[in-house]
């Protein structure tokens, strides 16, 4: 989402050091360099995007741009969230930015530390892949620090041609106050609706965000407020041409926030020129949406709305996440919810439809 911020990073491990681990069907590696998910395989399906320049040395040895836009790719975990302006650090913070070490590995399992210590606090995170269900599961382990800080997950998703965007229910819908690229922006600036599908845009109309992708060679942002008492939040997308549907979830006590990053050719410069297309983030979060770490401290639209846009350090502090992909079955044209019941996740369609999968009960409860 943010733009390049210049700073000092820690030494980078080496370009190879790629952690891979299998389950089955599944298949994960992890560039131990800045800790994001490089490549997922779930079954036979890709569901995250690979940014178009991560293979061009000149954009690679470039280190004007931060290591997580030279290395644009699947997933990662913020702290902080979006621009990284109280302490000096790089977009999105280290945790995106500065290696990671593998501390305990099986073959389906590993857990790894973070290098340096972010606001005095260590972070460790812990990535599985299921044996039996198409399903990467993650849990980032946050002790100790001082501070308030915001932080999300970064999972961003690519479709060929078209996608429709289901969501779990949200009570607010905000655009950014400042776009990301003035003059580029679909969505009106600082917009607030309750409907997803009815987003006043900057032409006076309105805006569906159920209908990807909402506009031509523009970026926008835009944050969705989880419908209150919710313990479990979702997003899928239906991908018409790729004939799959990608999900993800979240614990909403902590990750009370879904912020959607529309990247569609909006950004000319480098290494974007023009050419980052359909790309989808699903930054799950606690934040101020575009606003920022010093923005997320002070009064805000979010806190107008009753979001918590920080959280305080000091304990430990435990956020999972999940990412799953299934093929689309016959005759489905939406996902009306998805349902997680001890040992059982269930995606349901229109009536009758349904796809059950093997969960690891327990995974999305807060200790």
């Amino acid at each position: 989402m943010t733009k390049t911020d210049h700073s000092t990073a820690p030494l980078e491990s080496p370009d190879e050091a790629v952690l891979r681990l299998e389950a089955g069907a599944n298949a994960v590696a992890i560039d131990l360099a800045l800790g994001n998910v490089a490549a997922l395989d779930l079954g036979g399906i890709a569901p995250l995007h690979r940014a178009p320049w991560l293979d061009e040395p000149e954009v690679q040895a470039d280190k004007a741009i931060p290591l997580v836009d030279r290395r644009l790719s699947g997933d990662f975990f913020c702290l902080p969230f979006g621009c990284n302006d109280v302490e000096p650090g790089p977009p999105h913070g280290w945790t995106a930015n500065s290696p990671w070490q593998v501390v305990a590995q099986g073959a389906t399992w590993a857990r790894m530390v973070l290098g340096i210590a972010v606001f005095g606090a260590r972070v460790e995170k812990e990535i599985a892949l299921a044996p039996d269900a198409p399903i990467l599961y993650q849990r980032h382990r946050i002790s100790g620090g001082q501070g308030d800080v915001t932080l999300a997950h970064h999972p961003m998703v690519s479709f060929a041609t078209t996608a429709r965007l289901f969501l779990s229910p949200k009570r607010r819908v905000i655009a950014a106050q400042t776009p990301l690229e003035p003059g580029r922006n679909r969505l009106a600036a600082g917009a607030e609706c309750n409907d997803p599908a009815a987003v006043p845009a900057a032409d006076g109309g309105q805006v569906d965000l159920t209908r990807l992708p909402i506009g031509t060679r523009h970026e926008d942002f835009v944050t969705l407020i989880e419908e209150d008492g919710r313990q479990i939040g979702w997003t899928a997308i239906l991908r018409e041409t790729e004939g799959d549907i990608v999900f993800i979830l979240k614990n909403a006590r902590n990750l009370p926030l879904t912020m959607l990053w529309h990247s569609n050719g909006g950004r000319d410069y480098a290494p974007w020129n023009g050419r980052h297309r359909n790309v989808l983030g699903i930054e799950d979060g606690r934040a101020a949406g575009e606003l920022g770490h010093a923005g997320a401290l002070g009064p805000s639209v979010y806190r107008r709305n009753g979001i918590a846009a920080t959280q305080a350090l000091g304990h430990e502090i435990v956020v999972p996440h999940v990412i799953g992909a299934i093929p689309r079955p016959e005759g489905w044209d939406r996902i009306t919810d998805i349902v997680v019941d001890g040992g059982r996740l269930t995606l349901c369609g229109g009536p009758g439809q349904e796809v059950v999968l093997p969960f690891e009960a327990g995974f999305l409860d807060l200790p």
